[in-house]
């Protein structure tokens, strides 16, 4: 196996149903605005062996205030921890039932819920509802048969509309929605096998015919570990296409780490005592503009001496990268960042600057480093002390924690990795007692599995086969069944437009998530009744996709389908004025014309049809 890819990885998958609730009767939809406010704050509480979370208590530390907003039909005092949870929805469980038979995992026999602590203030209970389901399934991708460590029920958690630096303001529509949640064993060997095994678990959740679609509706964690490095959770993955990146850079950042940790090693570095120092004499006429900044504002310049970290916060031609680690932890404090003697002289501070700190540090060890923070005196004594921290983790190489994946493949600190001091039973919920029965009523109503579903779109509607597996990949299959169903004739225009249209829209940032089934099939029924010719279709949905409706983007693009006898005129005209060059050339003409004629009836007929109209034209010219 290639070292580049001397790693583990499982994943962890949260889909929403498509149901009710999951304990009350409120619709699970979203909406635009909320009503009103609540303010809450929340606290950790001890596990059942006197313990406080990790996570839960840096949460905690940060001191904020909650409000709630709450949505009419989709919010009730359930949501607002003010009255207990109702009866757990039995559409919810049946389908977390007949995903975890699709798995071939073990169902409990009796289900209980437990209570997870969260204190971000996205559950205004302080814990969430989660349920085990199953346990020991197994999932086959390619010629692999990956473990199913456990499938859960659980609920959603609030929509986070805005933040200050005391306060969020949180919206209760999406708080109690059900989740599934499947994990798998730590089984991916690459990161392309990490990406397959997410699609794969996506297109059994979307076969069930019960889950939600749409941006948000699903979300991907990964746990990340090499050998020597830990366990790392990137929490809340979005874009599938992503993971490979991902993956690759956090095993390029775990190997990283264990190379710091080696050269402290070496040098016999040992872990530094947090001991601040107030610097700001030193840079007050500095002109850097966050020191200015911070002094304009009555802030400070602190720093601290690190003996024995120099070189490995950013050395070695940039590969060694401690110190964008520490900084991200002192960025969770509120300060925006931190400056260390690896990149300085940099960003407004000059060398004599460097030279006068170094010399009241007293740094005269070979190795002998500093950090310094530039912002109010609390706040840069916080961020300090666990950069500080931060950079004594190096001496053991990776630590375990969270971390939130960014746009471009990489990812930042955000907390601590959850220990299992956050569970406990949740008491206002029953046991739910799962009887044969009901397993076999779901037995007997088994959804089609994915390679079911591409064969019988390739039977029914004549597509080939990697256009069926790409639909049901991409999760395209139900919307194109309903726009085939309607006209089996389109079915290949309508796989097109989904493999392809959307694709290159995609590329060029265009969101085709904006398109429901209504609107795609009032498309296609516009295409049928010649509206427009299919070769307007890419530029209809571009124009679609700015909130234009269908009909006035025909009407503004012009792509009102001309009849027969005006675009035979049409044509005539442009071939009478290429008479020459038709005389010339004969019937091979075609080609040399068709680009004139499609440019001024692209959208407005078919592209067969101008083929025979041209030909038309050209034999009355050359017989």
């Amino acid at each position: 196996m290639s070292e580049d890819y001397e790693m583990m990885c499982g994943i962890e998958i949260h889909q929403q149903l498509d149901t009710k609730k999951l304990f009350c009767s409120c619709d699970s939809v979203l909406h635009e605005d909320g009503e009103g406010a609540i303010y809450r704050r929340q606290r950790p509480t001890t596990s059942e062996m006197g313990e406080i979370d990790r996570a839960a208590l840096m949460q905690f530390q940060k001191h904020l205030g909650y409000r709630y907003q709450c949505c009419k039909g989709s919010s009730c005092l359930v949501e607002l921890d003010e009255e207990p949870p109702h009866e757990c929805n039995s559409d919810a469980m049946d389908i977390a039932l007949t995903f975890s038979e699709m798995l071939d995992a073990n169902i409990i026999d009796e289900i209980h819920y437990m209570r997870k602590i969260v204190v971000d203030g996205s559950d205004t209970s302080g814990f969430q509802r989660t349920a085990l389901i199953a346990t020991d399934g197994t999932v086959d991708v390619g010629d692999r048969k990956i473990s199913i460590l456990s499938v859960c029920l659980e609920e959603d958690a609030s929509r986070k509309v805005e933040a200050t630096t005391s306060e969020v303001l949180w919206r209760t529509d999406r708080l109690g929605i059900p989740l599934i949640e499947v994990a798998t064993g730590p089984d991916m060997r690459t990161p392309e096998e990490v990406m397959e095994v997410a699609f794969r678990l996506g297109t059994l959740l979307r076969a069930t015919r019960r889950v939600k679609r749409g941006l948000g509706t699903i979300r991907q964690d990964l746990n990340i570990s090499i050998p020597g490095g830990a366990r790392i959770e990137l929490k809340g993955v979005g874009d599938l296409k992503l993971i490979p990146d991902y993956v690759r850079n956090e095993v390029t950042r775990q190997k990283m780490l264990i190379r710091v940790k080696d050269i402290l090693a070496q040098r016999g570095t040992v872990a530094v005592p947090f001991e601040p120092v107030d610097v700001t004499d030193i840079f007050k006429t500095c002109e850097s503009k966050v020191i200015k900044g911070a002094l304009d504002d009555k802030g400070k310049v602190i720093a601290v001496r690190l003996p024995g970290f120099s070189g490995v916060m950013n050395g070695d031609n940039k590969s060694l990268r401690l110190g964008s680690e520490m900084a991200g932890y002192a960025r969770t404090k509120g300060v925006k960042g931190i400056f260390h003697s690896d990149e300085l002289p940099n960003y407004g501070i000059e060398q004599s600057y460097v030279d006068d700190l170094k010399k009241f540090l007293g740094m005269t060890g070979e190795f002998d480093a500093f950090v310094i923070c530039a912002a109010k005196e609390k706040k840069a004594m916080e961020a300090l002390e666990v950069a500080v921290g931060r950079a004594n983790q190096g001496l053991i190489g990776v630590p375990e924690e969270t971390r939130d994946p960014l746009p471009d493949g990489t990812t930042k600190y955000s907390r601590p990795l959850p220990g299992a001091a956050r569970m406990y039973p949740e008491t206002d919920v029953p046991p739910i007692t799962i009887m044969p029965e009901r397993l076999e009523r779901i037995a007997a109503n088994m959804p089609e599995f994915p390679e079911q579903i591409q064969a019988r779109l390739v039977k029914d509607y004549g597509i080939n086969d990697q256009q069926a597996k790409q639909l049901v990949r991409e999760s395209h299959d139900e919307s194109f069944e309903k726009i085939a169903s309607a006209n089996k004739d389109q079915a290949g225009i309508a796989a097109t437009m989904f493999l392809n249209i959307f694709s290159e829209m995609e590329h060029d940032g265009i969101d085709t998530g904006v398109f429901t089934d209504a609107d795609l099939i009032g498309v296609f029924a516009m295409l049928k009744q010649n509206r427009f010719a299919k070769e307007a279709l890419p530029k209809l949905l571009r124009e679609m996709a700015t909130g234009t409706k269908a009909d006035d983007a025909i009407k503004k693009l012009g792509l009102e389908a001309v009849d027969s006898d005006e675009a035979k005129a049409i044509i005539e005209k442009i071939v009478n004025e290429r008479a020459d060059f038709v005389k010339e050339k004969g019937m091979a003409a075609i080609g040399g014309l068709m680009g004139p004629v499609m440019g001024a009836l692209r959208g407005k007929i078919d592209g067969k049809q101008a083929n025979e109209l041209l030909t038309e034209a050209i034999k009355k010219i050359i017989q």
